[in-house]
């Protein structure tokens, strides 16, 4: 029975429990959406129409907004063709073998600006088509198919293309599309037999299953007394209980909430589909509190810019955590309508609702012309960015512009959307004009965050400042921390271990990636508690550092904490046990365990689902290594190398390979490569200016290491091994310079200090 029409019988079948006004007593179940709707006809009505109600739906001529009357799309010398026949909407495209094939359409899926089309494969897998219909209206350049890909599109094989893993709905989309997913795959016969409640999102996937509301309402119907149960019976309590109210500061111009709320469930209910992270509760619904349920990402490189504007595909969560209005109490529903799916205002209209119009839509305020588009507060404080070709979200961290961020860090102009034939002088010059004492005045966490990135001399000192200050958000915080490994001496120690008991969940759940591989033993036994927090995301990533550490070293109850942690790090990664990197992370945290056949039992599985994973290749090999099997790991990193010839990582580490057999000639060629293929990883430019000085070269050596240097100036190896070699040139001023700049890096290193003081009196 398909999940459809398993969720369909669900709904008949309470309904005749309804009927009969008895409910058997339990752990909630899901109910479907037509139960709901008997009771809650408008806002049923509501969601009928809006995007989450449409996220996924069975093919039919309503629900299928594309051409598929013949229309023909060519790309790349392909020609895709969608028709209709009698059975339903058909696709002739390439397939994974890169012929020619007919496959059946079986979902839609979104509507608004694109619309994509699911297509079953064996294995109970279903494709997302690459080829999307442009939804919008011809007047706005709609009304057409076209590539996702159009640039660079993927061939068979590669993880992009359309039949590729990185397309499979089941993973990659079904979660956030449907209610009640369950995934359900067997990993021995690499297969699903996934199922839902409702196949698109519908009303238990924000208010959780709804049977002990059902029970609720038959009692309240049948005129007895009702169930000692202020929240009716549901599983999520969406509504703020704190009897918090807004209002208005004349002084302002802002709104202000009376209370703190007490609780975050609405943020909870949303984030898990409205941010970039990984789930890391097997059983999880609306309620969990979403640091139980997920692992979000922080503003990492490529997915935020430095100052945590939206780079890549995020969603809101990253963005919105950002903002002052998150830390002021505002949620998703005081701008958006939790049952429709739009904006309760359009325009000024809604931020009006906390900013007093007389005073900020006003030209005094945005100095722009009344109604034009830069007097429209989105446009400002909301920059936009296209995903997905057509697909323009909005900046939801509601940030100031700031053009003097871009003349420091290069973080993009908000001001250029509009004026694009400016220089970011001449907006920075106009807003300190119109703001003298603005933003522009005040310290920026994405000054910190770019000195992490880009490995400046003052980067230790910058993180350090971030991560304590309270009135940073948490968001950036724990970016800064995990930023911080890198540069960390023992300076950082105290605001590492401080940072375990953070009042922020997110500074508390990075506070383990700080750690470096030389960190103190008293700062990586500062992370013990963690392993007690009463947030799983936090506790498995306590149990993800502290995995290779000797049970010797803890008291009884610190060994079963992290027994306990890593059983739910352990069921964290296996939730994804359908895709080769969590394998590869299992194997990585087998090898940290010392228990290197499981490693290898992790790596082989990985390569078993996808035979071209270049990672569990690499860290196969360096398991040989680690045993002394020099040979199969040579073997399977030029297996690496020929299915990525661009893989600057599987380059490197046969570049070492080959040092070790004394092959220095073709050792020298892998690291070049290496280094070129990546050249920001400074540790590669190390690497190939070590083995160059070893081979005789020692001035090109140097020159290599100078040109790292400038462009990481805080990295501690190059400028030792830049000391080295200006040493051995005889060239003392160089060798002090360099040695100078170590010094002022870590102060407390007492070898360094020795040093200089030795060299300066050369």
């Amino acid at each position: 029975m398909t999940a459809i029409g398993r969720a369909a019988l669900g709904a008949l079948a309470m309904l005749a429990l309804l009927g009969r006004g008895a409910i058997a007593a339990g752990p909630a179940d899901y109910v479907g959406a037509r139960v709901c709707a008997g009771c809650h006809a408008a806002e049923f009505a509501a969601w009928q129409t809006s995007h989450h109600a449409l996220a996924m739906q069975k093919t039919s001529p309503t629900s299928v907004f594309g051409d598929f009357s013949g229309a023909t799309f060519t790309q790349d010398s392909t020609a895709t063709v969608f028709s209709r026949d009698p059975d339903g909407f058909r696709v002739r495209t390439e397939g994974p073998d890169g012929r020619i094939h007919d496959y059946p359409v079986a979902y839609t899926f979104g509507v608004h600006p694109l619309q994509q089309y699911l297509i079953p494969f064996p294995g109970g897998r279903y494709q997302m088509f690459g080829i999307a219909w442009d939804s919008r209206t011809r007047a706005e350049g709609g009304q057409r198919w076209y590539a996702l890909y159009p640039d660079h599109p993927p061939r068979p094989g590669d993880p992009l293309h359309w039949t590729g893993r990185d397309q499979t709905w089941n993973y990659q989309c079904a979660a956030c599309h449907s209610t009640d997913l369950r995934k359900n795959f067997d990993l021995a016969a690499d297969s699903y037999a996934t199922a839902f409640s409702d196949v698109s999102v519908a009303c238990e996937a924000c208010h959780g299953p709804g049977s002990g509301h059902v029970t609720w309402a038959q009692a309240r119907s049948a005129g007895g007394a009702l169930p000692d149960d202020l929240r009716k019976g549901l599983v999520a309590w969406l509504r703020a209980s704190d009897r918090g109210t807004w209002e208005m500061d004349p002084a302002t111009g802002i709104a202000h909430r009376t209370v703190p709320p007490d609780s975050a469930s609405v943020l909870d209910a949303c984030g898990g589909c409205h941010a970039r992270r990984s789930v890391i509760a097997p059983t999880h619904d609306a309620a969990t509190p979403f640091l139980d349920a997920y692992r979000p990402a922080l503003l990492q490189a490529r997915l935020y810019h430095a100052d945590g504007q939206i780079d890549g595909e995020v969603f809101e969560f990253g963005s919105f955590v950002q903002s002052r209005m998150f830390r002021a109490g505002v949620t998703c529903t005081n701008c958006h309508d939790p049952h429709a799916g739009g904006r309760i205002a359009q325009g000024n209209a809604l931020c009006a609702q906390c900013h007093m119009p007389q005073r900020f839509d006003v030209t005094e305020h945005h100095h722009h012309t009344p109604g034009s588009p830069g007097a429209q507060c989105a446009n400002c404080h909301m920059p936009a960015k296209t995903y997905m070709g057509i697909d323009r979200r909005r900046d939801h961290s509601f940030r100031v512009p700031r053009p003097d961020l871009t003349l420091r860090i290069g973080t993009p102009n908000t001001c250029a959307e509009c004026h694009a034939d400016k220089p970011a002088a001449w907006a920075a010059e106009a807003l300190a004009a119109w703001f003298p004492n603005g933003r522009q005045t005040r310290p920026h966490y994405g000054i910190a965050l770019n000195a992490g990135r880009t490995g400046a001399a003052d980067a230790e000192v910058l993180l350090d400042s971030l991560v304590r200050d309270p009135t940073a958000p948490g968001i950036a915080r724990a970016t800064a921390l995990t930023l911080l490994a890198a540069y960390a001496t023992a300076a950082s120690d105290p605001v590492i271990a401080a940072a375990v008991a953070d009042p922020d969940p997110l500074v508390r759940m990075a506070a383990p990636s700080a750690l470096s591989a030389t960190a103190a033993p008293a700062t990586v036994r500062a992370m013990l508690p963690l392993l007690a927090d009463p947030l799983r995301a936090v506790r498995i990533q306590a149990a993800r550092a502290l995995a290779g550490v000797d049970p010797r070293e803890m008291t009884r109850a610190q060994t079963q904490a992290l027994a306990a942690a890593s059983q739910e790090l352990d069921a964290a990664e296996r939730i994804d046990a359908d895709r080769p990197e969590a394998h590869l992370n299992l194997g990585l945290l087998a090898v940290q365990r010392g228990d290197p056949a499981q490693a290898e039992a992790e790596y082989r599985t990985a390569l078993r689902l996808a035979p071209r994973f270049v990672p569990a290749l690499v860290n196969l090999a360096d398991l040989d290594r680690m045993r002394g099997q020099d040979a199969d790991a040579g073997a399977l990193l030029r297996r690496a190398v020929t299915l990525e010839p661009a893989n600057a990582e599987a380059r490197h580490a046969l570049g070492l390979l080959l040092v070790r057999a004394r092959d220095y000639a073709g050792a020298l060629e892998q690291l070049r490569r290496a280094m070129a293929l990546a050249p920001q990883n400074a540790r590669y430019a190390y690497v190939y200016a070590v083995a160059l000085n070893a081979t005789g070269a020692p001035q090109q050596a140097r020159d290599i290491l100078e040109r790292t240097h400038a462009e990481h100036p805080a990295d501690r190896e190059v400028l030792t091994a830049l000391v080295s070699l200006a040493q051995a040139a005889g060239d003392t001023e160089g060798a002090l310079r360099h040695a100078r700049e170590l010094a002022a890096l870590d102060p407390s290193d007492s070898n360094v200090q020795a040093l200089v003081r030795d060299l300066g009196r050369r």
